[in-house]
């Protein structure tokens, strides 16, 4: 079983058909709920055994130091810790940070299959870090200033701005946003500065976009496919969560099609 020191949420079982445990990697300012709300449940009635861990400092998972020190080397460790708990190697599915956590720990493990959702790219959060600097340059600076980013992400308006589609419900936006808590700062930097290198990588990726998505650009999902040599997808209705959005259901019958491909 994964360890106690994390909050893990663990649905169904594996299966013949599906060997392979599914570990999904949640991004910043979110923790295990958010595939907890559809993505769990679906892979679980597909059977495989899905789970979801709350990296430490999110979520229910303890920090044993501050959350603002917190590192993208020690978000790979939490993976890591999970992935070693199973009986099997898990495919690792990321979302946004998670994507880019999961491109580190991908650098020096053998997995079966990857899959990066809205994920950040492999040249790190400084085209993000601008376009927001550009956007709402005195909320920029703030965060800049203090570390501190959770009042820039969690009303619903900046909520649907960044995660969101224009036509996602708002009450579902309203209910992400409530759901959203701080960031460490040791890890925004560490998006600059600790980048990937996807020559190490050996697992085959799925790479998969969001058509409205406020915090990764189409560009940018191009060029993470591109790096691990494979083509990019795009939904072009939905927004940067797509694990939550109306049509979710659509990536993961994807990546449940894609998994059935490769024999997983």
């Amino acid at each position: 079983m994964p360890s106690a020191t994390l909050e893990v949420i663990d649905k169904g079982s594996a299966s013949p058909a599906h060997p392979a445990p599914l570990l999904f990697v949640h991004g910043a300012w979110h923790a295990a709920w958010c595939w907890d709300e559809h993505f769990l449940d679906f892979f679980a009635g597909q059977g495989y055994r899905a789970l979801a861990p709350s990296l430490r400092g999110h979520g229910a998972s303890p920090a044993t130091k501050p959350l603002r020190a917190l590192s993208i080397a020690d978000y790979v460790d939490d993976v890591a810790q999970v992935a070693a708990s199973l009986p099997t190697p898990p495919v690792v599915i990321g979302h946004s940070m998670g994507g880019f956590v999961v491109q580190k720990f991908l650098e020096s493990r053998d997995i079966p299959a990857a899959v990066l959702m809205a994920s950040a790219p492999p040249r790190g959060y400084l085209g993000s870090g601008m376009r927001w600097l550009r956007r709402h340059p005195w909320h920029f600076m703030k965060l800049s200033a203090s570390g501190r980013s959770l009042a820039y992400v969690s009303t619903p308006e900046l909520a649907r701005e960044r995660f969101f589609s224009p036509h996602t419900p708002e009450a579902l936006v309203a209910s992400c946003a409530a759901r959203l808590q701080e960031e460490s700062a040791r890890s925004g930097v560490d998006g600059l500065l600790a980048l990937p290198r996807p020559r190490r990588v050996r697992a085959p990726l799925l790479v998969l976009g969001a058509g409205h998505d406020g915090a990764v650009t189409a560009a940018e999902v191009r060029a993470t496919a591109k790096a691990y040599g494979t083509e990019p997808e795009f939904f072009s209705d939905l927004g940067h969560n797509m694990m939550l959005e109306p049509g979710w259901q659509s990536v993961a019958e994807r990546i449940h099609t894609w998994l059935g491909t490769r024999g997983l």
